[in-house]
């Protein structure tokens, strides 16, 4: 009976210290999300050109912020930076890469509870149709960058890196975005500093884990 006891014991403590899956309900302000949102052609060519977190795709990016003890998402996208409930952003439709939590090591804390701060002041600006880091609008990642730039004192936390529109394949230009950019009236600016969500998931400031909806 005293050895039976005793492997219940040590069951019980084993179950407790399994991890339990993350959900939305421990969510943080200062949080980043990653999404694999099906976007048809441009989120292949995304996709296809920068691998994220443990090998996994994702198109989409954005910040968990709180006012009046309410967390929502603060997100850049075509009709500009605006705040998004947790309903509808977690209601969208992702393909195999999943929703993500990525959130900043134990240290950097500080520097994510600023960021979500800072993103206040980004509301209603335009959407960065260009990719153009230097100019007032904002595309996804962008955000996540500027925010959490200016949280540290203006020293970059995620990366510019020089980024490709083209095929890793064929070493062509896509055609979605080649007809993008024609629309637009404006070249393709390949090689110019930007960053994308796959490239900010696989940050080494952050841990990263699956989001259980």
């Amino acid at each position: 009976m005293k050895y039976l006891l005793h492997f219940v014991i040590v069951l019980v403590a084993f179950a407790s210290c399994k991890k339990q899956p993350t959900t939305i309900n421990d969510l943080e302000a200062g949080d980043i999300i990653f999404q694999d949102l099906d976007c048809g052609d441009f989120c292949v060519a995304i996709n296809k050109v920068t691998e994220g977190w443990n090998g996994r795709d994702f198109s989409h990016c954005a910040i968990v912020a709180e006012e009046n003890d309410s967390l929502f998402i603060i997100e850049a996208v075509s009709a500009g930076v605006k705040k998004t409930s947790f309903k509808e952003f977690f209601g969208k439709h992702t393909g195999n890469g999943g929703t993500v939590l990525g959130r900043v090591k134990p240290e950097y804390k500080s520097i994510a509870q600023q960021a979500a701060k800072h993103a206040f002041k980004y509301l209603g600006k335009s959407y960065d149709e260009v990719f153009d880091i230097n100019n007032d609008k904002y595309y996804c990642s962008e955000l996540i960058y500027e925010t959490f730039k200016e949280a540290n004192e203006d020293k970059e936390v995620f990366h510019l890196f020089p980024m490709t529109y083209k095929d890793p394949d064929t070493k062509e230009y896509f055609p979605i975005w080649v007809d993008y950019f024609n629309n637009l009236g404006e070249h393709i600016p390949e090689d110019e500093p930007g960053l994308n969500p796959g490239g900010i998931s696989r940050s080494s400031y952050l841990e990263v884990t699956p989001l259980q909806l």
